[in-house]
């Protein structure tokens, strides 16, 4: 993948993680109180960090008691409170490279394995925000596979699902990582058709991520999927589910294409292959081309025939 398409998938993900947890970050502080003077190990410090003292982007100095609190509390409230402050930080490029050089990902990355889940999803969260620098990423990939257990085996439809598969959507706006999902595709596109309508554009996002990159084709093709999963190109379907399943279906077909050396029985009955190159699959195309949507009309078009 192009050094131009990195970085302008990089600073995509900069806007919608710093969007993705602000909310979250107003909610979790509070007021700021009258005094701005830290102490490393004092309560007072605790709480001025996670409870609002700072407006503005935090500095190398306090980001590095953040993660003191986080190595040296066990208080839920606080540790909540420091992820999300962490978190929110690591939207900004500058800090996303200082909390990595203070060695925070470990730190960070340490949370996911908590118990409580709240506390794992602002783990989650925080390091959705540190992925976005690709440096970072080469940190964070130790975590992919247990990231993809957690949003499998996890409640469906959870806070902490939901923030697995930021992380891992922003893990593979490149190339680099997509082969630690090789084991998992089965399973996403279960998890696909299990869950809600947050969930499934989730889950999109995820697979077309990996439908660009025809080194991933085969493992998508090949995926055992459920034959309710042509029920996401009827008409009635939400747009935004609609429109991403059709780009997922045009991207693997394009890649297929390239690929030319994939052999069709390679590809079992019950795979992707057999659903989006099967009759039914094509009166649904063809149903989708007299669409009420512009947009819609306009993706079904240009998809070519197999």
């Amino acid at each position: 993948m192009g050094g131009a398409r990195r970085v302008g998938w990089v600073a995509a993900g900069l806007v919608l993680g710093a969007g993705a947890c602000y909310c979250i970050y107003r909610l979790a502080r509070g007021q700021r109180p009258g005094s701005q003077r830290l102490r490393l190990r004092s309560s007072r410090s605790a709480e001025d960090l996670t409870n609002g003292s700072y407006d503005d982007i935090l500095t190398a100095e306090q980001l590095q008691k953040l993660l003191y609190l986080l190595e040296s509390t066990e208080d839920p409230i606080i540790l909540e409170r420091a992820l999300v402050t962490l978190g929110n930080n690591a939207a900004f490029s500058t800090n996303q490279v200082i909390i990595r050089e203070l060695g925070g990902i470990p730190i960070v990355g340490r949370k996911i394995n908590d118990p409580n889940y709240s506390i794992k999803e602002k783990a989650l969260n925080a390091l959705s925000n540190l992925s976005v620098n690709v440096e970072n990423q080469i940190k964070i990939k130790v975590y992919v596979s247990q990231v993809c257990e957690d949003v499998l085996s996890g409640p469906l439809n959870s806070p902490v699902q939901l923030a697995g598969l930021r992380l891992l959507t922003n893990m593979t706006v490149t190339n680099d990582h997509q082969h630690l999902l090789s084991h998992y595709i089965t399973d996403l596109f279960q998890v696909l058709l299990a869950g809600n309508g947050s969930t499934k554009v989730q889950v999109l996002k995820l697979l077309l991520n990996l439908s660009e990159n025809p080194a991933m084709t085969e493992g998508l093709l090949g995926a055992q999927v459920d034959s309710s999963f042509l029920s996401l190109y009827d008409g009635h379907v939400a747009k935004e589910i609609l429109l991403r399943a059709l780009t997922l279906f045009q991207n693997i077909n394009n890649c297929f294409k390239k690929e030319g050396h994939l052999a069709k029985p390679a590809f079992t009955k019950g795979s992707l292959f057999f659903h989006l190159y099967g009759e039914e699959c094509a009166q649904k195309m063809q149903a989708l081309v007299n669409h009420p949507d512009a947009d819609v009309k306009e993706k079904v078009t240009i998809i070519p025939k197999f």
